[in-house]
């Protein structure tokens, strides 16, 4: 008689700047179940937990029947996270209040029993690209997500590497030519994030006179032929794929996979990225690989699932 392996699952929650998501997830990397809700960034730490403690409750509720009940939990949230306690040691403006945000006691005490474990939410999204997707097999993976804030994730030796100080990755906070003197979310000035993030490139087109509510908008009226809106997307590829390049003669990935919202602006704005990349990087590094994940919007969950609860895969090893 065949015995048919009893179904298993992990709780996977994003807390990001624009959407909070909570899913379970399979030893296969699959999201099911899954729940979203804008994050209610400008309501401080009670209201930004407050929607991903619903969320999470809503997909633990959807457990299928015959299940193994749930024992663990892994949380990807924005900031510089202390792997260690689980609390959010520093973050920018996009997210009100959110450094000092104990993230892992909040989820203990509302799910007594599971195991938590809180990270950066791109550490989480490129462990889910190199576990389960676009770079497995590889050991040496840079991780880039380009949305309402710029971040990267380290994956070094087939593992997750998070630096002395949590911080590893913040690609976001390079110094990058153009963005001289423009305010960052960090408290600094002249950063990527300055110029290349979705908020930053809304900005620039009201600077230069146009309207738009986001980056939508913008990315429209490129479309329709104002030269305005698309010097200014040309640019934020230009500044994403400068960084990349810089990044990649340091670390001398085999892989970077790139994600997030900004990646919506489709195949020309990573061609232009992966064009500045190459102007950027020395000999020795290139030919470099530049692909978009392919998790899609549960990749931070899924990620930070798998680190919560961790599956073997001997060719990546375990963080």
């Amino acid at each position: 008689m065949i015995m048919t392996p009893t179904p298993a699952y992990s709780l996977g929650v994003d807390i990001g700047g624009t959407k909070t998501l909570a899913a379970l997830v399979d030893d296969f990397g699959r999201a099911a179940r899954t729940f979203e809700a804008p994050t209610p960034a400008s309501g401080g730490p009670t209201a930004i937990l407050g929607t991903a403690l619903r969320l999470a409750g809503l997909a633990l509720a959807e457990l299928p029947a015959g299940a193994r009940p749930i024992d663990s939990v892994g949380i990807g949230s924005a900031g510089v996270i202390d792997r260690a306690t689980g609390t959010v040691l520093s973050a920018t403006s996009a997210l009100v209040g959110w450094a000092g945000t104990d993230i892992r006691r909040a989820f203990q005490i509302a799910f007594p029993g599971l195991s938590v474990i809180v990270v950066n939410d791109v550490q989480a999204f490129i462990w889910a690209e190199t576990v389960h997707s676009v770079a497995a097999g590889s050991t040496q993976v840079l991780g880039v997500m380009v949305g309402t804030g710029i971040g990267g994730g380290l994956v070094i030796d087939g593992r997750l590497h998070t630096g002395a100080h949590s911080a590893a990755g913040h690609l976001g906070h390079i110094v990058v030519a153009g963005a001289g003197g423009l305010p960052c979310p960090c408290g600094r000035d002249g950063h990527l994030e300055s110029i290349a993030s979705g908020p930053a490139m809304t900005a620039a087109y009201h600077r230069v006179g146009g309207t738009a509510d986001d980056l939508r908008a913008v990315a429209a009226a490129a479309a329709e032929g104002d030269a305005l809106a698309r010097g200014i997307l040309n640019t934020g590829a230009d500044a994403v794929g400068s960084a990349i390049g810089s990044v990649a003669n340091l670390l001398d990935p085999e892989l970077i996979v790139i994600g997030g919202g900004v990646t919506g602006l489709g195949a020309d704005w990573l061609g232009r990225v992966r064009r500045a990349a190459a102007r950027t990087i020395i000999p020795a590094i290139g030919p470099l690989r530049i692909e978009p994940g392919l998790l899609g919007a549960g990749a931070v969950a899924i990620g930070a699932a798998r680190l919560a609860r961790p599956v073997p895969f001997p060719e990546n090893g375990t963080p």
